[in-house]
């Protein structure tokens, strides 16, 4: 019985790899360094209200090539870059976190567009602890705020 089964496997083993071959034979040389699909640009809309600086504004980010209208579009692509892995870089606070009951000012943030392929819609603000700690991690991509 093991015989069997040893020889099902090898036969599949066999089939699969005959198969790519054979379809692909009139259609040319695969090149594995082309992509199969064109990737999204990178392009986002940063937009910083009441910051109590001159970062107040509406600004164009796109990554992957850099440009834009962002005052430091390199270093803002490269902090976006750093992303955790697995994690929504723009993700909104947990509705049950417990965040300290500090103000950090009246700054509000709206990033919207397109990152690593996906929609962004996300709104900041430094209404607590854990809302100025993220605003605080997507420095430069928003302005640095100083209490």
């Amino acid at each position: 019985m093991l015989r069997r089964i040893a020889l099902t496997a090898a036969a599949s083993v066999a089939a699969l790899c005959a198969v790519p071959a054979a379809a692909h034979a009139d259609m040319g040389p695969l090149h594995l360094s082309t992509p199969l699909t064109e990737p999204t640009p990178d392009r986002l809309t940063v937009k910083v209200t009441e910051s109590g600086r001159a970062g107040d504004g509406t600004y164009k980010l796109e990554c992957h090539p850099t440009g834009g209208t962002h005052r430091d579009a390199a270093k803002a692509c490269a902090k976006l870059d750093e992303g955790t892995w697995g994690r929504d870089t723009f993700a909104p606070v947990p509705a049950d976190s417990i965040c300290t009951m500090q103000y950090g000012g009246p700054a509000t943030a709206h990033i919207t567009g397109t990152w690593n392929g996906r929609p962004v819609d996300a709104k900041f603000n430094r209404s607590n602890g854990c809302e100025i700690g993220r605003w605080d991690r997507l420095v430069p991509v928003l302005p640095e705020v100083t209490a």
